[in-house]
């Protein structure tokens, strides 16, 4: 088995570009020579320190310059569909996060908007070479291409938040059996062994934040939709995200195969949330089920989630610009759901009567409380819930909106590749194939309720649900 570690040591003089068309995990988004007197981490997508390859890369290249790392995080309050429920999440993990930057020797510079400039901020700290995040969805895609554009310095992004670089994947992928046996090929060159986080050798000095990191929350000012209540019982950032790790490997791991598809014993990781916000690293997930106590078949059930189903959706976010619209569904699924635009829907509901869970149905109702209250959904759920929504509403195109709107809204790991690939699978066909030709779904993939209970205890799933707090 080849291992490599994340990053060898680099010579100063070894030319950027070379480096990056050497690793699949680095993209040269703005070349030049590297020059200044400091290296600036722009975090975004992984807002943690450790199985931060991101991270890794600032500090490694600052050490063979002999300069020290600055981390600037600057959240900004117009990201697409959030709201103040995510922002209190992103808000509330910043303190630990500020701490684990600052024991690994850099700077952490919190500066939020309108104090978020990037380009002003690399001028500022004299930078040589500023690194980011790779994300897949359009919005931050855009931010990158317009910082390579102002910024007048080097400008690399890491893909840190997948195991396998979105890179090695040009091409959209058919399904999960397409991707597999690639990802399998590769997983044990970029799955390697831990390594202790090395600290930047040149001590920064941090230039003045705009917020406290150590007191951080969201400003008052922010005109942000403030209707979805924060989920103050899921606690926030990289120290908790560590914690929920070790509680699913001690509580729930073993068994996860027969149990992972029962929303009545709720079993699942819980760990969706902090694989979003970038506190967890995916390497580090994996290597720890990997070497967890735990029957065979409950590690590979978990890893084929966490690996192959999740890098899968970022490979359609990645590939597919239209990955969160109907129109980025595969051919066959659009035809014979175009062929059924007309059919008799049992029942239709507004966006407001599906958003307050007021239907006929108690297991949709109570999905829809579930992610309310608790700010997530067990995904056997999702998927029934995704897929009533397709029977329920006038048209597939207004079933995948509301869907959209509301999966953002509340999930805690909402606004995220997996998001979208989910919603695609349930309404549009994703990742499937066709089935028997039926009402209203064509051949789409059909879930109903009594499939469900038989599945598991409805009725307990319920009782579970509505014993949650009120958020």
């Amino acid at each position: 088995m080849t291992q490599t570690p994340v990053f060898r040591s680099v010579a100063v003089a070894t030319p950027l570009a070379d480096r990056c068309a050497a690793d699949p995990r680095l993209r040269m988004r703005r070349d030049g020579e590297l020059r200044g007197a400091s290296v600036v981490y722009w975090m975004q997508r992984s807002q943690r320190a450790r199985d931060n390859a991101a991270l890794d890369f600032a500090i490694e290249t600052a050490d063979a310059l002999g300069l020290p790392v600055h981390v600037f995080f600057a959240p900004v309050p117009f990201f697409p569909r959030a709201n103040l429920r995510a922002y209190d999440f992103l808000f509330r993990g910043v303190p630990d996060l500020a701490r684990e930057v600052r024991a690994r020797g850099a700077s952490f510079v919190f500066r939020v908007f309108p104090d978020h400039d990037l380009a002003a901020f690399a001028r500022e700290v004299q930078a040589a070479l500023v690194v980011g995040d790779e994300n897949p969805l359009r919005e931050t895609e855009a931010w990158r291409q317009e910082a390579a554009r102002r910024l007048a310095v080097p400008f690399v992004t890491v893909d840190a938040d997948v195991v396998v670089p979105t890179a090695c994947f040009p091409k959209q992928e058919f399904a999960a059996r397409t991707l597999r046996p690639k990802h399998r090929a590769l997983l044990d060159t970029f799955l390697a062994a831990p390594t202790t986080p090395r600290r930047a050798r040149v001590a920064a000095k941090a230039p003045p934040p705009s917020l406290d990191p150590d007191a951080a929350a969201v400003p008052e000012a922010w005109r942000i939709d403030r209707s979805v209540p924060p989920v103050r019982s899921v606690p926030s950032g990289p120290v908790a995200a560590r914690a929920a790790l070790d509680a699913f490997l001690a509580e729930r791991l073993t068994g996860y195969a027969e149990t992972r598809n029962r929303p009545d014993l709720d079993a699942c990781s819980r760990l969706s949330a902090y694989l979003h916000f970038g506190h967890l690293g995916p390497a580090e997930v994996a290597r720890a089920v990997r070497a967890a106590d735990a029957p065979q078949a409950d590690r590979e059930a978990f890893l084929e989630e966490l690996l192959v189903r999740r890098e899968l959706a970022i490979n359609f976010a990645a590939r597919n610009p239209d990955y969160d619209r109907l129109q980025g569904c595969p051919a066959w699924a659009l035809r014979t759901l175009d062929a059924h635009r007309r059919d008799p829907r049992p029942f239709l509901y507004d966006a407001a009567t599906l958003r307050d869970a007021r239907t006929h149905d108690p297991l949709w109702n109570a999905a829809q409380r579930e992610m309310t209250r608790s700010g997530r959904m067990h995904g056997y759920c999702r998927m029934y819930w995704a897929k009533k929504l397709l029977e329920w509403t006038p048209s597939p195109e207004a079933a995948f909106e509301i869907a959209t709107d509301l999966n953002d809204a509340r999930q805690l790991d909402g606004r995220d590749p997996n998001g979208y690939a989910g919603i695609a699978w349930a309404i549009g066909g994703l990742h499937d194939r066709p089935w028997f030709e039926r009402p209203v779904f064509g051949a789409v993939r059909y879930m109903n309720a009594a499939g469900a209970a038989r599945k598991f205890d409805v009725d307990a799933y319920v009782r579970r649900v509505d014993a949650l707090p009120q958020p």
